[in-house]
């Protein structure tokens, strides 16, 4: 499987001065392109530069929504979860709720929750369609979605029934940088 990872190295003072400051929200950007490898973090001090670096996985097979949804299609079904830039600004997952599989939701309709140490998160559908299954694995063990997002933490399977509406989701590349872009 294809993936690309964001992330960043440790920083140090050379390295400084490639953080941009320009910035509305006040984060800074350390940068160092590679060929299918992109190093970036976004931070909102520079303190947080020398803090614990996190490489972000986007698989190039997916589908995802600007919301932090993933979709990965199998012919009219689909296994939908979170991503992981998502699961990695939740921090440690510690429930996840779908009460929803029977049921057809719309695109856009939470299908569930997600709750980490400190919050609680709705999931939204990627496209419309029938929840056919939950995860079970994820009962027992929701931290699955911190530790492997794409694949033992997938968070439901579902029949989709407007197939058009995958043609809005975003691929890799336009995921990767809406995400670079949301954190400006």
């Amino acid at each position: 499987m294809c993936s690309k990872k964001v992330g960043i190295k440790y920083a140090d003072a050379e390295s400084l001065s490639k953080v941009n400051t320009n910035c509305q929200k006040n984060h800074y950007l350390v940068s160092n392109s590679h060929s299918d490898i992109k190093n970036c973090t976004f931070a909102a001090s520079k303190s947080q530069i020398f803090k614990k670096s996190y490489h972000m996985k986007i698989l190039d097979t997916l589908k995802y929504t600007p919301n932090h949804e993933w979709l990965q299609l199998d012919g009219d079904e689909a296994l939908v979860g979170v991503t992981d830039f998502a699961q990695s600004q939740l921090g440690d997952i510690v429930f996840v709720e779908v009460e929803t599989v029977g049921e057809i939701l719309e695109k856009g309709e939470s299908f569930g929750t997600i709750e980490a140490v400190k919050t609680v998160e709705d999931i939204y559908l990627p496209v419309s369609g029938e929840v056919l299954e939950f995860n079970e694995a994820l009962n027992a063990n929701p931290e699955l979605i911190n530790k492997d997002p794409y694949e033992g933490g997938w968070v439901v399977r579902i029949k989709v029934t407007k197939p058009s509406e995958i043609e809005s989701l975003l691929d890799a590349a336009a995921y990767e940088k809406h995400v670079a872009e949301s954190a400006h």
